[in-house]
């Protein structure tokens, strides 16, 4: 027994040392156009879908998500600060989610788990973030609570919207409306520069891709 144990902790040292030595020289692939190896992204997921249902068991979820004012008020944050990388109705891909990894999870489609469970699975990644994976924290950006559950009642609601009932519901929202941080315009009010509903900017762009948008 004391031989097994003690073949056991020399492994467990040697492969602590591996791990050292891959990341000290290096050799460990942080590019995101390449993927985790099968064992390490089993790891990263288990760690991340295991912190996120501790942490997020005990909120408090508001009864009226499906109240019609929250889910307005939240189709134009959602416009201007989720749908790059979680699409929306009729939006099938795009250039930033296409680059990311892992890729973020497109929220146009049904959930399986329980609505309530979802709910604060989603305020708590809204509002906390998730380390090294280009999900924000949008609390650090002054988002505050109410604003968050506004988007979180939006996002129940979008998997049953059409294309056009959801540009329907964002242009009838504020836009990018929430009590946080000023926006870049009531920064610099000299700058003509008016956003349109639901998007942080307008602007073109070119690369050797040949489109423009």
């Amino acid at each position: 027994m004391k031989r097994f144990l003690m073949g056991g902790l020399a492994t467990l040292v040697i492969g602590v040392a591996l791990v050292g030595a891959a990341v000290y020289s290096g050799m460990f692939d942080v590019a995101a156009d390449r993927p985790h190896s099968r064992f390490v992204y089993h790891i990263i997921e288990t760690a991340r879908e295991r912190s996120i249902d501790r942490h997020a068991r005990d909120l408090a979820v508001p009864g009226n998500l499906a109240d019609t004012e929250r889910v307005r008020r939240g189709a134009g944050n959602y416009a201007a600060m989720c749908a790059e990388c979680h699409l929306a109705p009729g939006k099938t891909d795009s250039e930033i989610r296409m680059g990311l990894y892992p890729q973020p999870p497109d929220l146009t489609r049904h959930e399986e788990e329980a609505a309530a469970q979802m709910a604060a699975r989603h305020f708590w990644i809204i509002k906390h973030g998730i380390k090294a994976s280009g999900m924000p924290a949008w609390s650090m950006g002054g988002i505050e609570d109410g604003a968050i559950w506004d988007l979180v009642a939006f996002i129940q609601r979008m998997p049953m919207l059409s294309a056009e009932q959801y540009v329907a519901l964002v242009e009838s929202s504020e836009g990018h409306s929430h009590g946080g941080l000023p926006s870049t315009a009531a920064m610099h009010p000299d700058d003509d520069h008016t956003p349109s509903p639901g998007h942080a900017d307008n602007h073109e762009h070119s690369h050797s891709g040949g489109h423009e948008h």
